[in-house]
């Protein structure tokens, strides 16, 4: 499973989508470099999904490429608002390809992944973050969308979470308090808050689902999206994580680099 986070922040009159996962795959073992956030053919949006890769990586390479094949689609003149509605459909298509299924069993188990799709709506100007995730009442994909906190001064709050329920259910309860202590729990927007819960429960060890570097994507009102490297466990170790993996020493990022502590961003 996964720890995995999407949000809008604020900074003074500038706002910009954070998105933010762990980097760990398990299921017999752990395997701490492995994206998941995955970035679009197009520049508005990103995907990051929490749960079974089996059901996950197929469905999200189908989207990067209905995407990619699509004129409308990748040139952005259709809002992301309906490109969410036809990746559903391709989703729950894809799925009527499974076959061979042991005896007596006639349906395919339910889709163990759930994805934030998350991007900025030309149309509605705004961000948008839905939950695209399988109903077992209706046997097939659906998507819930991202509410702002209710009871806001100033500037709202939206954040969507996916993963396994004990760690979602943390990371809920150590942000409510991180906000507490500052004094902004009802008034002003998010920063990075959520990445810094993040960063915590990953170096607690706490979940054994929950490691690897953090990993960070954003996009932006320009609507372009960037990854970010991370410094990783800390920039005194000299090690930078792009998407979940230890950059080797040749390699040049493109974008910055965010310390985990203070949340400064350099070029490396």
């Amino acid at each position: 499973m996964t720890l995995s986070m999407a949000w809008v922040r604020n900074i003074g009159s500038i706002r910009e989508l954070v998105i933010a996962s762990d980097s760990r795959l398990s299921g017999g073992k752990w395997w701490d470099a492995n994206p998941k956030i995955v970035l679009m053919p197009r520049t508005d949006c990103v995907i990051s999904f929490a749960g079974n890769t089996d059901d996950a990586y197929p469905l999200i390479l189908q989207a990067f490429n209905t995407i990619e094949s699509f004129d409308k689609s990748k040139s952005r003149a259709m809002d992301i608002a309906e490109l969410k509605g036809h990746l559903l459909r391709v989703f729950n298509r894809s799925r009527e390809f499974i076959s061979n299924l042991p005896l007596k069993q006639h349906v395919p188990d339910p889709a163990e992944a759930t994805f934030l799709f998350s991007g900025y709506s030309w149309r509605s100007k705004e961000f948008r973050i839905w939950k695209l995730h399988f109903d077992t009442n209706i046997g097939k994909f659906t998507f819930r969308p991202t509410s702002e906190w209710g009871g806001q001064i100033g500037q709202p709050k939206l954040i969507a979470f996916a993963g396994d329920e004990e760690g979602v259910e943390k990371a809920k309860a150590d942000l409510v308090e991180k906000l507490r202590e500052s004094g902004r729990l009802q008034d002003g927007g998010l920063n990075m808050e959520p990445f810094e819960v993040l960063r915590d429960i990953i170096r607690s060890g706490e979940f054994d689902c929950v490691g690897g570097a953090p990993q960070v994507v954003k996009v932006y009102e320009h609507m372009n999206s960037f990854p970010f490297g991370v410094y990783w466990p800390d920039r005194g170790a000299g090690t930078v994580s792009l998407l979940g993996r230890p950059l080797m020493p040749y390699e040049r990022l493109p974008s910055r680099v965010i310390d985990p502590d203070d949340m400064r961003t350099t070029r490396r």
